[in-house]
């Protein structure tokens, strides 16, 4: 009797240890999973900023409208020999652009502005098959937490959208204008710009912090700088597809002057947002100084507010980096938008909001861990 007493007391401290350790075990199992989704996360972001770039490149190069079908499946396969390139040729020699801008030109020279269109749309397909195809193996290998599910399904829903919105741009270029409309250029750019921001926001909520969440104000002017990223990236994408940064070529004078006249000489006046080139690039330049104050102004209230914290270096480091943005706008502007300046201001504008957007998620912390959501409930 003495021996199974002390058989049973053996087995119950063995149970009460694994139970005391099984949180400890599920908590290094949810970290690991996340480690995991969180690095699949980023290789998305690079895919991602790879994408904008040649799409950067490819609207420099008025290489956008060389490829005149939408073909998702068919189109991964490029012109194999000499009759289908000329069979390709035949179709854009029937779009306006060729007709009025590129009568004549040689078939090299449209192969030259193929590639960088066939290459944008191959990135485009790639970065579906990136985020889709591991989504799932984590989805049926459980490494998805709970909650976590429907925020990558709505930004795969919006890269899905977004080639929708590719081609929506694309058509607009290919019957009564030599190139695509500015209002869908720049939808196309700021939806690019949105799916990246919310990539960013949930691969950094997957991240261990190493100090608590800010406090509110804090968390509303990051949040705040976020959206004005965006919001100049838009402006961005207007002054892209009117040509606006090839004109006013000086800073900090617009036409010799502070503020330009004749900055609303279209009716209605709302058309001069959206369709001057003078004015879009004047809007642009304060949408660029008001980006430039609030980051200013959050880093000096954050090192107030908590100096010393990894919030207030952050807020530092995003400053700097608006502050180089600005630079090379403005270098941009002044060498009268060379195609490497161009894209180097494109690719330091996805680089200024992906670091605000890990910022902001930074000032609200991790996301809880199941662990935690199931003790808080």
């Amino acid at each position: 009797m003495v021996h199974q007493s002390a058989t049973f007391n053996r087995t119950g401290q063995i149970m009460a240890a694994i139970s005391a350790s099984a949180p400890y075990v599920a908590r290094d199992r949810d970290l690991r999973n996340r480690a995991l989704v969180r690095g699949w996360l980023y290789v998305v972001l690079l895919v991602l900023f790879a994408l904008v770039l040649v799409g950067g490149a490819t609207r420099l190069t008025e290489s956008g409208l060389s490829i005149t079908q939408w073909q998702p499946i068919h189109g991964v396969i490029p012109p194999l020999n000499d009759a289908e390139w000329q069979e390709e040729f035949q179709r854009y020699q029937q779009i306006p652009q060729y007709t009025e801008l590129n009568k004549g030109m040689s078939i090299e020279a449209f192969k030259s502005i193929f590639w960088w269109e066939w290459a944008h749309r191959l990135l485009a397909r790639s970065v579906g098959l990136v985020f889709a195809l591991p989504l799932l193996f984590f989805w049926v290998s459980r490494r998805i937490e709970r909650g976590l599910g429907p925020k990558l399904v709505g930004i795969l829903l919006l890269g899905g959208l977004q080639g929708a919105i590719g081609w929506w741009m694309v058509a607009s270029g290919l019957v009564d204008r030599v190139s695509v409309s500015q209002y869908r250029l720049a939808t196309h750019l700021t939806l690019a710009a949105l799916i990246f921001t919310a990539t960013m926001v949930v691969a950094r909520g997957l991240a261990p912090h190493s100090e608590p969440a800010a406090d509110r104000s804090t968390q509303r002017l990051a949040g705040f700088i976020v959206l004005l990223a965006l919001i100049q990236i838009y402006l961005g994408g207007l002054v892209a597809g009117l040509d606006a940064g090839l004109s006013y070529n000086t800073w900090p004078l617009m036409d010799g002057k502070i503020i330009p006249g004749d900055l609303l000489i279209l009716e209605p006046a709302w058309r001069n947002f959206f369709e001057s080139p003078k004015t879009v690039q004047f809007i642009h330049r304060l949408g660029a100084y008001t980006v430039f104050a609030v980051a200013l102004w959050h880093m000096i209230a954050t090192r107030r507010r908590l100096p010393g914290s990894t919030h207030a270096r952050r807020a530092t480091l995003l400053f700097v980096l608006v502050l180089v943005q600005a630079s090379i706008g403005i270098g941009t502007l002044l060498m009268q938008v060379p195609l490497h300046m161009a894209l180097t201001h494109q690719g330091f504008a996805l680089i200024v909001l992906g670091f605000a957007a890990a910022h902001w998620r930074g000032t609200k912390g991790a996301y809880p861990l199941p662990q935690e959501i199931v003790l808080r409930s």
